[in-house]
């Protein structure tokens, strides 16, 4: 069902790199640092892995890109390159940050031409490059100021184009749908492995890279990431999936609670509380608010009906809900504290759960992303525990 999805092509990434241009000089940034990863998939196109051997690329204010690998590894890393950029290599013996280093200093870095308001330009490392390639280029430029990239790259990555958006639409319908071909084929005394590659099966025929399928059964429910203890699939017990996908790189996050037979009235009050849970979070999510204050809507009504009070157990232990796109988790989180306003554009998951540890647990996962009108679903949350697949 991905047939007719159009990939991120060169113009999506020419405006992104404009766009980051544009906030490098907002913040006095000469150019940024990017190592393998979402962040150089999303301005380069290269699909690359982190090693010893250094590959990163340094995106400058003003000027061609550069991305410096081995040399040995250039054929294979311009086989996704999606932008014009000088590839620049280093053999087995020589250094790569002094390439990273030059590349910076003709970026401007340290120099007049550089930064905001015509002023030094700094070197905006992103937030995942490691450590010693941060302290190489420390080393190199010795006087150059280093700081954080989180302005270009969030200020980016955090608002979705209409594009990627269509690319998370595909995504998520490709997990519902698999959801809805494997949900009857659960039976009794099936392991978590056996329903995740049933799910797993489903999403690549029909088009999706699975990313995840994380299935919880019975008390281990009560654990939002599981538990090792042998799990296995009986009548009237809780079964709970939380599986995504990507198409083109971006991901979808979709969680499902349904029980094989009939619902104990226990699991019944719990998931209508979670559905009820989605909604409060889903109609305090509106531009202009702080992430934060989703988060608190969700635990202030689970109080009223004897959860937490806040993180605590029994109630919902984890953050209401996290960005989503390129990666699985982005900035920001909806958690309590979180000051960042809501924007159009921006992507988050909505998975307000309740966890009773000793018993069960229920989520409902669905994601949303941000118009000028509000919130809008890229899935549609499930009406009843009866259908929860709609």
């Amino acid at each position: 069902i991905t047939g007719g999805v159009v990939r991120v092509g060169a113009d999506e990434r020419g405006r992104r790199l404009d766009r980051a241009r544009e906030l490098m000089a907002a913040n006095g940034l000469a150019a940024i640092v990017v190592e393998p990863g979402a962040s150089l998939v999303y301005f380069t196109g290269v699909e690359w892995h982190r090693s010893e051997r250094l590959t990163a690329a340094v995106l400058p204010a003003r000027g061609r890109p550069v991305v410096v690998t081995p040399f040995f590894e250039a054929p294979s890393v311009r086989q996704t390159l999606g932008i014009d950029a000088d590839v620049r290599v280093w053999q087995e013996d020589e250094d790569p940050i002094s390439l990273v280093a030059a590349a910076l200093r003709e970026a401007g870095v340290g120099t007049a031409r550089g930064g905001k308001g015509g002023g030094g330009g700094a070197v905006g490392i992103e937030a995942t490059v490691r450590f010693f390639v941060h302290d190489g280029i420390a080393r190199a430029l010795s006087g150059a100021r280093l700081a954080s990239a989180d302005p270009v790259v969030r200020g980016c990555r955090m608002i979705k184009t209409s594009a990627e958006l269509a690319l998370m639409q595909a995504a998520t319908d490709v997990t519902i749908a698999a959801y809805r071909w494997t949900w009857p084929r659960v039976s009794e005394g099936m392991t978590p492995a056996d329903i995740a590659a049933l799910m797993n099966a489903a999403t690549t025929k029909l088009g999706g890279s699975p990313e995840f399928a994380l299935i919880l059964l019975g008390e281990a429910a009560a654990y939002p990431h599981g538990s090792r203890d042998p799990q296995r699939v009986h009548a009237g017990e809780v079964v709970l999936m939380d599986c995504g996908c990507s198409v083109d790189g971006y991901q979808s996050d979709i969680s499902r609670t349904f029980v094989p037979g009939r619902a104990p009235d226990a699991v019944r009050r719990v998931w209508d509380a979670v559905a009820r849970g989605q909604q409060v979070a889903f109609a305090a999510a509106r531009v202009g608010a702080p992430a934060g204050s989703v988060d608190d809507a969700v635990r202030a009504y689970y109080a009223t009906l004897g959860y937490g009070p806040g993180y605590r157990l029994p109630g919902l232990s984890h953050r209401t809900g996290h960005g989503i796109g390129l990666d699985g988790h982005e900035p920001v989180n909806l958690v309590h504290g979180e000051a960042t306003r809501l924007a159009p554009g921006m992507c988050f998951s909505d998975e307000p759960g309740l966890y009773l540890p000793g018993k069960f647990g229920v989520r409902l996962e669905d994601c949303f992303h941000m118009t000028d009108a509000g919130p809008k679903w890229f899935s549609t949350p499930p009406p009843g525990l009866d259908a929860p697949f709609g």
